[in-house]
Order: structure tokens, then sequence, then C-alpha cells
């Protein structure tokens, strides 16, 4: 553990999000306050719409409350410009749902993961002269990708295959936190354990502070310690993964785990 382990990393307070949609105004998000500390495993769930992915995206800096505040290893980012915001860029990295729309088919693998390292926001935060080469070895290496893999197109791969390549384009700048937004839901069953596990080991050994969004409360058991519950756009509960799963506090709570399948096990 590092001496900044347990430190705060990220905290909102009273985060509102509006927006319109076909004439109609949507309240995304109502009165959002969370807090993080530095090494934990937060995972979020609910169902669709109860604004899991706009809470993150204000979390990355991606989009902007309504009203409210976002801090992030103390330093409030709500209002920061983007040219501001090169520590954000290259401390937090985000894993897309779906890596055949978040990679871009047109470029060659190794350009893909190192593309965060050419950023001039996130440049500026690294040591000068990155080896970019010698990073796209490590993180390929990290990942389970064979090294000629950077040589070749997202096509050529598996959904498995190209999520490892979003994980480890994610990885290339040393970042201290990972935002996964539903990061196995497009996989095949066959494939969704391994880089769950990958995702684990990764976040382990590097120390990585992890927030995962799911509708799937198996995987965030897989992955969290920690678990918030949403439900229209206000966090309904929240604490230790494995205390809610025995003792949830709500009904919507309990409804959500009454729909996890049960596995039944042998005892052998």
């Amino acid at each position: 553990m590092g001496e900044r382990d347990g430190a705060e990393i990220f905290r909102a307070e009273n985060l509102t999000r509006r927006y319109r949609d076909g004439g109609r105004d949507v309240l995304a998000l109502d009165g959002i306050d969370i807090r993080l500390e530095r090494g934990q495993r937060l995972g979020i769930v609910g169902e669709s719409g109860s604004g899991k992915s706009t809470l993150v995206r204000l979390l990355a800096g991606l989009d902007r409350p309504t009203s409210g505040r976002v801090w992030f290893d103390g330093t409030e980012i709500t209002d920061l410009p983007e040219k501001r915001l090169g520590f954000l860029r290259a401390s937090v990295q985000m894993v897309f749902q779906d890596p055949r729309s978040s990679l871009n088919p047109r470029m060659r693998v190794g350009e893909i993961i190192t593309e965060p390292l050419r950023s001039r926001l996130v440049r500026r935060q690294l040591a000068d002269g990155v080896d970019h080469a010698r990073r796209l070895a490590e993180v390929l290496a990290a990942v389970d990708l064979p090294p000629d893999a950077g040589t070749r197109y997202p096509h050529e791969f598996s959904g498995g295959q190209r999520q490892r390549i979003a994980i480890a384009r994610a990885l290339a700048p040393h970042p201290e936190v990972l935002i996964a937004d539903e990061p196995v839901s497009a996989l095949d069953v066959s494939v969704r354990a391994q880089v769950l596990n990958l995702l684990t080991d990764l976040v382990a050994a590097r120390g990585l502070t992890l927030v995962v969004v799911s509708h799937d409360l198996l995987v965030v058991r897989h992955l969290c310690d920690q678990l918030a519950v949403m439900r229209s756009g206000r966090i309904v509960e929240r604490g230790e993964t494995s205390e809610v799963y025995s003792h949830p506090q709500t009904d919507y709570t309990r409804t959500l785990l009454d729909s996890v399948p049960r596995i039944r096990t042998s005892g052998r």
C-alpha cells in the first residue's frame, strides 16, 4: 500500500444533470453525493436510464453538471477549461462497452494504444521522452496479446482481444483510475470471465482505483469491493459489496438481486 492509499480521489456534491431529449426535459442525475478513496473498487449498478453512465462521465470530466461540484484528487474540476484538464486526462482512463465502436478501424493497434501518449494535454503530465515502442510492448504483454499485435488492425482480432486492446490503450499513460462502462456486456459469455479476471489482476498489480458501471450484478461482484445502487438519477444504496448482497436495505436493491442467476455448486 502506498502512502496515499485511502486518500480521497473523487468527490462529488449535489450533482444534477439535465438535458433535452426530443423536446422534453430529462433529469439524468438528481442531487448525487459520492466519495471514493484511492484504491477502492466501486461498482455502480441500476436499470437502464438510472444515471450510471452520466455519473461516470461527470467524474471523468467528459461532461459538465447542470449544477453541483466535482473534485479529483483535491482539485475541483467542475468548471475547469479543457486546456487545464491534462492531469485528469492522464490519470483517469475509460474502457467502453463495445470495442468495435471505440477502436478506430483505420488505425493499426499500436497507433491506437499509444494515441493517449501523443495527446498534448497528456504529454505535459508524463515524463519527457516516453518511449512509445517500449510502452506498447509493456501493455501488450500486460493484457496477454502477442508482440506483433501492434502492427495489425482491430478487425483482425476477436471481440475479447479487441477489449484487451482497449484495456491496453487505457493503461498506456500510467493512469491512477480506470472507469469501465459495461466492459464485458458486448462479449461472448465464453470470454467474459477471462476479461474480468484480467481486469482484476491488472487493478491489483498496479494499485489502481476502479469504477465499474454495469447492469450485471455478477460482474460487479467479481470486480468490486464497494457497491452503489442507482435509480432514477439517485444513489439509493451504498456499501460494501458483500454487505449489500447479504443485507440489501431497499426493495429496489432486493429486486435487482433477485434477478441475478443463482449458480448451484456440487459441494466438491
